[in-house]
């Protein structure tokens, strides 16, 4: 008697961001596809690996999503349940926990989510933490004028750039944390709080985890620039990351001992972090699921070899990974993600330099995610990113360089400037 392939639901993952849809596909693996609100998804362009949509509104109407979800659970059981989306990543925790589904918890979810439990649960663990302060209300800002500074002003629960900012003295606080504040209200409809933290200097570097039954794989290692503020808008992702290996291996056991702080034991994670030195590293934050939309399985995959996101979706539906084990795998070549600036804003008039790249051999994907017509909000707000230009390499020397290339070849082009009485 054959066994049906196992269904996982995937929540609030867009269809133009392919990579998890094909790995599923290869794994063999059926999805339930909660597209988010704001996109519109043809079921007759799905990817082969999406058996049905399940539209859910998590921010809305949470107590009905989960109301959906087990009803759809006791007539057409799935074997799990997953996001790579961190603001819906403490939602699929709950859903796993109700349905009696694998998942990481209610508890790890939110040491994953919410940046003030995740210092304290590092700091208790001894981890390499900056000194930090925790914010309830922007009233209360003078708590944090004793720090260091330059320092790091974040939302509690925000995700990707949305509100970061970094005030160089105590004279800039107060307006700092009003301004991430407002932020916070106007992007995430809600304020949960802040951090406040000591600025961490040195170069950032992304590493891509699978945990199974609390053994940690350190995937791959990615270098990611040094932003220096204020806002941190990202621009690269060269992997694997040239280091001594000694400062390697710090890393990985400091990504590990994380992992272990915050009571992750099973399923992907993407965590980012800084070389204080150049040598001792210090994290910024751990996500439980697979980081860029998906962009880490490119990565992952095109470094080592694996199929990163098809072991994390076996682990969502309880069964084992098959790549992994045996020890950390090597290296097979250089990937990267040029992430192209927003370089100002306004209404977009164009985006130039794109179109040429399709037919570069070295380029896989080129994903536009703004257009022209579209509006970019000036920072510490946050758009998004106009796109992502993921390709392949020899070296990682060799990424370096066409990245330098990019700097001036892609180039958006604004016939407006944004005005915040206005908009655009």
């Amino acid at each position: 008697m054959n066994t049906p392939p196992p269904t996982v639901v995937l929540v609030y993952q867009r269809t133009t961001l392919p990579w998890v849809f094909d790995s599923a596909e290869r794994a063999g693996i059926r999805l339930i596809l909660v597209p988010r609100p704001d996109e519109d998804v043809a079921p007759d362009r799905l990817p082969p690996a999406v058996t049905d949509l399940l539209r859910l509104d998590l921010d809305r109407d949470r107590a009905g999503a989960l109301a959906t979800l087990r009803k759809l659970y006791e007539t057409t059981p799935f074997q799990g349940i997953c996001t790579l989306y961190d603001p819906a990543v403490p939602f699929v925790a709950e859903a796993a926990e109700l349905l009696g589904l694998p998942g990481i918890g209610r508890e790890a979810a939110l040491g994953a989510q919410d940046k003030r439990v995740m210092r304290d649960r590092l700091a208790a663990a001894g981890l390499n933490t900056p000194r930090f302060v925790r914010l309830e209300d922007p009233s209360g800002w003078e708590a944090a004028a004793h720090l260091d500074f330059p320092v790091v002003v974040k939302p509690a629960h925000g995700f990707s750039s949305l509100g970061v900012t970094k005030a160089d003295g105590p004279e800039r606080l107060k307006a700092v944390v009003e301004e991430v504040w407002q932020v916070c209200r106007d992007k995430l409809g809600r304020v949960e709080g802040l951090v406040v933290e000591e600025y961490l200097d040195g170069p950032e570097f992304a590493v891509e985890s699978l945990a199974h039954r609390g053994e940690v794989t350190v995937c791959a290692i990615g270098y990611k620039g040094e932003p220096e503020g204020p806002y941190f808008e990202e621009s690269v992702y060269r992997a694997p990351a040239v280091l001594p290996p000694a400062v390697e291996d710090a890393v990985r056991r400091e990504v590990v001992a994380a992992h272990t702080a915050l009571g992750i034991t099973d399923g992907p994670t993407h965590t980012e972090l800084r070389l204080r030195g150049g040598e001792r590293p210090y994290l910024l934050e751990l996500g439980a699921r697979i980081g860029g939309s998906g962009v880490s399985q490119y990565i992952v995959q095109h470094v080592t070899g694996l199929d990163f996101a098809a072991d994390a979706l076996r682990i969502a539906a309880g069964l084992p990974p098959v790549s992994f084990g045996g020890g950390t795998p090597a290296a097979t070549g250089a990937a990267a993600n040029y992430i192209v600036p927003c370089g100002g804003s306004g209404r977009i008039a164009a985006v130039h330099g794109l179109a040429e790249l399709r037919d570069d051999p070295r380029v896989d994907h080129v994903v536009q995610m703004l257009f022209p017509g579209d509006v970019v909000r000036p920072y510490p707000d946050f758009t998004g990113y106009p796109a992502f230009v993921l390709s392949r390499h020899a070296t990682t020397a060799e990424a370096e360089e066409f990245h330098q290339g990019l700097e001036t070849a892609i180039r958006v082009e604004y016939t407006v400037e944004y005005t915040p009485e206005g908009g655009a």
